[in-house]
């Protein structure tokens, strides 16, 4: 599952991608679900505890996720960038609020460590 749904990042790069493609046509697409395929066995090898590699990945994800939220609230909240798709007022507010309660989260993650 992970690996299909990393694998549609390659839509950055302006690869192809989609399951209905063929590989010929998205092979960019179908690489990167067998190197996330791949790296996911190889960890299985590896002497990592997964319970601790999933913690750890999700850590990383809580500190990630800020700047990308504030990234998407700038976006959605100017009307230059959305035209009539622009995010009503009630959730700009709660979606800043649901970055602000991130952040806070993620600093209370290096003060209560």
């Amino acid at each position: 599952m992970l690996a299909g749904s990393a694998a549609y990042a390659a839509e950055c790069f302006g690869w192809a991608c989609s399951l209905e493609s063929r590989p010929k046509e998205a092979f960019g697409f179908y690489g990167v679900i067998a190197i996330a395929t791949v790296l996911g066995l190889a960890i299985e090898f590896l002497p990592i505890d997964p319970i601790r590699a999933l913690f750890w990945s999700a850590v990383i994800n809580g500190f990630v996720a800020v700047p990308i939220m504030v990234g998407m609230m700038m976006v959605v909240s100017r009307h230059a960038r959305m035209g009539q798709f622009i995010a009503r007022p009630v959730l700009v507010f709660t979606g800043w609020m649901a970055t602000a309660v991130m952040a806070v989260a993620a600093a209370a993650m290096l003060i209560y460590r």
